[in-house]
């Protein structure tokens, strides 16, 4: 579906280039699920924004289903089969949820049909098909009609960048039961989302851990998630004993 070679990006910082994302090759296959995680500042969104076109490489190259849009535009990519949904969705004053969920499906859709996408999202339909996507929506309100027009693009690969940010505890789970339910109806596309929350993770066929903006790890979840699990128990035990030592506690009175 998706293969990155040697991809690399650097922005200008102090006189100097910084890298960002350094000699990254991976492959995104047909029909997964494939979550990209890692700690903060590790070129997790860089990335993403790499292949939705929102970035341009500084090296390497970028091929979707065989062909090579590296140096297509983010409306070419949209068009070639690429969606894209941000950490903070965009707000619309003046445009209604259906007006953007007929854009996002490139016809004038019903609003009958427009409804059976937000109730796919776990929205009421009635309520939302003729709201304004403005300031009155909430954060998991937007999150989810985004959702619902990236299932209107029937895109080939759908990338979400963190979507589980700025959203309460409430949406998060109505959340993770929409992505479990693209999982289980994904035919001839991909999902690939940016994330650290372990629900999230939970649900995926293929882990990327990028840290130090490369490729540490990647497999299978059962390959790599219990060693992310591993990496996080083993840090937090040594942080603990670093707070323990400095103040000057006893070994059984440890955090």
């Amino acid at each position: 579906m998706l293969e990155l070679k040697n991809i690399s990006f650097q922005v200008p910082a102090g006189g100097a280039d910084r890298e960002i994302v350094r000699n990254v090759s991976l492959t995104i296959p047909d029909r997964k699920l494939v979550v990209v995680t890692g700690p903060n500042g590790g070129g997790k969104s860089t990335l993403a924004k790499l292949i939705a076109g929102i970035e341009k490489p500084t090296e390497g190259r970028v091929f979707f289903q065989g062909e090579d849009i590296t140096d297509l535009s983010i409306t070419d990519r949209a068009r070639r089969g690429i969606a894209f949904a941000f950490q903070q969705p965009v707000r619309f004053k003046g445009i209604r949820v259906l007006d953007l969920i007929r854009i996002a499906a490139g016809t004038s859709l019903s609003a009958a049909d427009a409804c059976v996408y937000l109730s796919a999202v776990g929205l009421c339909a009635r309520d939302y098909v003729d709201r304004e996507v403005n300031a009155s929506l909430s954060g998991g309100e937007l999150k989810r009609i985004e959702i619902a027009t990236v299932l209107a693009r029937k895109a080939g690969l759908s990338v979400f960048d963190e979507p589980e940010a700025g959203i309460d505890l409430w949406s998060f789970r109505n959340l993770i039961e929409v992505f479990e339910r693209m999982r289980e109806e994904i035919r001839d596309s991909s999902i690939l989302i940016i994330s650290h929350q372990e629900r999230i993770l939970n649900i995926a066929d293929e882990i990327i851990v990028l840290k130090d903006g490369a490729v540490q790890k990647q497999g299978s979840r059962e390959e790599v998630y219990p060693e992310l699990i591993g990496d996080a128990v083993s840090g937090t035990m040594r942080e603990c004993e670093g707070r323990t030592r400095a103040l000057g506690m006893e070994a059984g009175d440890r955090c």
